[in-house]
């Protein structure tokens, strides 16, 4: 997969496009010393991803970003937003992703200059996995070589068991005491869909394990807050778990939901299990609510690379709990919810506005308001 790396600085496109180059499914075939010189050069090149720097002189990320959509509309490149782990930076890259980019990465200068391992692999990883959905969705290549190369490197359309449900399941308000959703790469923009459509009087609470880094998951919770009827707030050790409130787990921590010998509800915040690859863990957060609540769980996993949330999500489904897995033809990156769907423990394969119209079945409420009944299949 051919990428053009957009940063203003010149050590900056020098280390990442050496991390990027030494990947032998990715090739750097330009670099772009800010917005306006990479729109140009993507132009030229079409690349199949491109990796933006967020704050640049001349044109910065955003605007970029804007050009890269309207002017590469035949080829479609995939974009991924790099940007420094700042509030400014974190809230500018959580914009990008509603505007159209796949996914980001936080880039610390000082942690990136070194070469560092952990940094290298999740770049890779993120443009690996964005550029196989690419490959689905924009499969024409350019030469003969190419061709045989998009023919062994895209993956197979995906297959949705027969057994997996694309209507909205029925639900009884009153049988749930809580919702815990997974998410990953593209998943920002359908949890601000998701929320967006929830009502203020949910009755139960909902926590989410969102992949990000500490910093972006703190101005998610602030962009999801204003944007949502429901109160929506970065999670807490030791805080109480209230209906009606969105609580996010932080990045670089684990969330785990328990329930007091009286039946209290409450988030607790650590770094376990420390072996975990992704943190905050869904496995971790799935786990606890299945032992916390058991049946009276409902889950969702959202876009996603790898399969973070399919062990967890077999305890709930042993347990009695409903869990629904986002369709492929709305996922970013479709790789755990195709891995809960394909493992048989997914109820129904829904669209986000159709899992948050599930959601908001658990408010008393509901019956009241239009649409309540009769959900349309899924697309």
């Amino acid at each position: 997969m051919r990428v053009l790396v957009i940063d203003d600085s010149a050590f900056m496109r020098k280390v990442i496009s050496r991390m990027i180059d030494s990947d032998p499914d990715l090739e750097v075939v330009d670099t772009a010393r800010n917005g306006q010189d990479g729109v140009e050069k993507a132009i030229k090149l079409k690349p199949d991803l491109i990796t933006l720097d967020v704050e640049m002189p001349v044109m910065d990320g955003i605007e970029a970003l804007g050009e890269l959509k309207r002017k590469c509309v035949d080829f479609q490149p995939a974009i991924l937003m790099c940007s420094s782990l700042t509030s400014a930076g974190s809230h500018e890259a959580l914009k990008a992703m509603r505007l159209g980019a796949a996914d980001v990465i936080g880039k610390d200068p000082k942690v990136v200059g070194t070469g560092d391992a952990d940094f290298r692999a999740d770049l890779v990883a993120k443009l690996k996995a964005i550029g196989k959905t690419r490959a689905l969705r924009v499969p024409a290549a350019r030469t003969p070589k190419e061709q045989t190369t998009a023919r062994k490197t895209a993956p197979q359309a995906p297959m949705t068991p027969s057994s997996v449900s694309r209507r909205i399941p029925e639900l009884d308000s009153e049988a749930f005491d809580l919702v815990v959703i997974g998410s990953s790469t593209g998943g920002p923009p359908v949890l601000e869909c998701v929320m967006g459509l929830l009502p203020a009087d949910l009755s139960v609470p909902v926590v989410v394990a969102q992949h990000m880094p500490s910093m972006f998951t703190r101005s998610l919770a602030q962009r999801l807050d204003a944007s949502s009827a429901v109160s929506v707030v970065l999670g807490q050790d030791k805080m109480p778990l209230h209906p009606g409130t969105v609580y996010i787990i932080e990045g670089g921590l684990h969330g785990h939901v328990r329930c007091s010998l009286t039946g209290k509800l409450s988030l607790e915040i650590n770094d376990k299990p420390t072996e975990a690859v992704y943190k905050p863990s869904v496995d971790a957060l799935f786990e606890s609510a299945a032992k916390a609540v058991g049946a009276r769980c409902l889950a969702a996993v959202f876009t996603g690379m790898g399969e973070d949330g399919k062990i967890g999500g077999q305890v709930l489904r042993e347990r009695g709990a409903i869990i629904l897995g986002q369709v492929a033809s709305t996922c970013v990156v479709y790789g755990m919810p195709r891995a809960i769907i394909e493992a048989g423990i997914a109820h129904s394969a829904l669209s986000p506005e159709m899992i948050a119209n599930t959601i908001a079945q658990l408010s008393p409420t509901f019956g009241q308001r239009a649409g309540s009944s009769g959900a349309p299949a899924a697309a």
